[in-house]
């Protein structure tokens, strides 16, 4: 089972930092087949020296270093034994813009890199509501290679994003079924308002492997909680 923090721009370095330590003590005691990874904001990136926990980024430019303000290629990840980066996730596509083009780019670089990548689909409620679901997420893996080994996909739904509303079990079992044919044996995650409650009826439906949690892993009980209950 595979547990993945966003913590989107929440954190500090401090924070962060006191937060890894409590979780990467936490999942000593957790399954050796229980894979835990946390996403923080670029700014709190350090080397940690953890044993369970991988440290990941939730964005990076497709480039060593050069001109481009404001962003950070992989020369600076390298510094940190950075291994991990989060694509395609839905609020760099709608809210900034990213093409799928660009996130493409990004895919084939970072994977050059033999990077682990968590690369994100969803579709909006007007989608999810007209049928062409398969036709819409499809589109988010095109120039996409699905063989590529340490590929992880999450599926998360846009309208259950930051909203409080997870999708229920069916939508998620018919969904994460769709998937499955689409992208053969590569792991899903659901991601979605993912809680504490109910995280054994979403991690129990098959072809979902895992979670990638946004706002209940901001604090570090409740983020133990769900990779506990998980596992009860």
């Amino acid at each position: 089972m595979i547990f993945a923090a966003n913590f989107k721009t929440n954190h500090t370095r401090s924070s962060t930092a006191s937060y890894l330590q409590q979780l990467d003590s936490f999942m000593q005691f957790q399954p050796e087949e229980s894979r835990c990874m946390v996403f923080p904001p670029l700014t709190a990136l350090d080397s940690f020296g953890l044993k369970r926990v991988e440290v990941g980024v939730q964005n990076a430019y497709p480039m060593q270093k050069g001109s481009m303000t404001g962003e950070v290629g992989s020369e600076q990840l390298e510094e940190f034994g950075v291994g991990s980066i989060i694509l395609g996730h839905s609020e760099r596509r709608h809210k900034l813009g990213e093409t799928q083009e660009l996130i493409a780019q990004k895919y084939e670089y970072f994977k050059e890199r033999e990077f682990t990548i968590v690369y994100c689909i969803g579709e909006p409620l007007e989608v999810r509501k007209s049928g062409d679901l398969k036709e819409y997420l499809g589109s988010q893996l095109e120039n996409i290679d699905l063989a590529y080994e340490r590929l992880i996909i999450a599926y998360e739904p846009v309208w259950a994003i930051g909203t409080g509303e997870s999708a229920d079990r069916e939508t998620i079992a018919q969904t994460h079924d769709m998937l499955r044919q689409m992208v053969g044996s590569v792991p899903l995650l659901y991601g979605g308002s993912v809680k504490p409650d109910g995280i054994q009826e979403i991690t129990g439906i098959e072809n979902v492997e895992g979670v990638l949690v946004g706002s209940a892993s901001l604090d570090v009980k409740s983020f133990e909680a769900i990779i506990s209950n998980a596992q009860a």
